[in-house]
């Protein structure tokens, strides 16, 4: 989930991906462009579109990515954590941390206005990244006993990472304004996720 100066044309789809990478960090997806991908990847004008068919369909080749270094970072982050409430918290900083290293994937990850969510090859990696986190969550709720459902269980942490995602700049500016001192994105990811887990016990 990385880019870089260098494009390897022996992969040229990847050499193309992170072109992509590139130019949303630095422009924004505003100023996205194939033509501006192909001159940074140093191939043909009409090479994205080749290989990817629109504009669309590279976004989305993007977004894949992301998904899949997503599921990646979790897996590795809740590897041989046996609790499962310090293995939501292991998902949570990961997946924080992942997402403010590589704002160009998340960019594109969620936004199904430039992307195709029907698209078989996203949805495979987008439910395999979902799936480590369901696990977790069902893990929790076996190993409690609790009364919840999963999947409204596991839309709730979610929604809460991303919204720590989202919202992580705009919280640093109010806790200034207010003269307190901001938490680490840790410290809030674990206190969020011990008042999330005393939620679900409570039922």
């Amino acid at each position: 989930m990385t880019s870089g100066t260098g494009y390897h044309h022996g992969d040229l789809p990847n050499a193309l991906r992170c072109a992509a990478v590139d130019v949303i960090d630095e422009r924004g997806l505003g100023a996205f462009s194939l033509r501006e991908v192909a001159r940074r990847a140093g191939v043909s004008h009409t090479a994205p579109a080749h290989h990817f068919g629109d504009m669309r369909g590279l976004l989305t080749s993007v977004a894949a990515e992301g998904f899949d270094a997503l599921h990646a970072a979790t897996v590795e982050a809740s590897h041989g954590v046996d609790d499962p409430v310090e293995r939501l918290i292991a998902l949570g900083e990961a997946y924080v941390t992942l997402a403010r290293s590589n704002h160009a994937h998340c960019e594109v990850m969620f936004r199904v206005d430039v992307i195709d969510p029907d698209d078989p090859v996203l949805q495979e990696a987008g439910m395999r990244a979902y799936a480590v986190l369901e696990d977790t969550v069902r893990s929790l709720i076996e190993t409690e006993h609790l009364d919840v459902d999963l999947d409204e269980a596991t839309w709730l942490c979610w929604s809460t990472m991303q919204g720590l995602v989202t919202l992580g700049p705009k919280l640093e500016v109010i806790a200034e304004l207010k003269g307190r001192h901001q938490p680490s994105s840790a410290d809030l990811v674990r206190e969020f996720t011990v008042r999330i887990v005393a939620g679900l016990r409570a039922g």
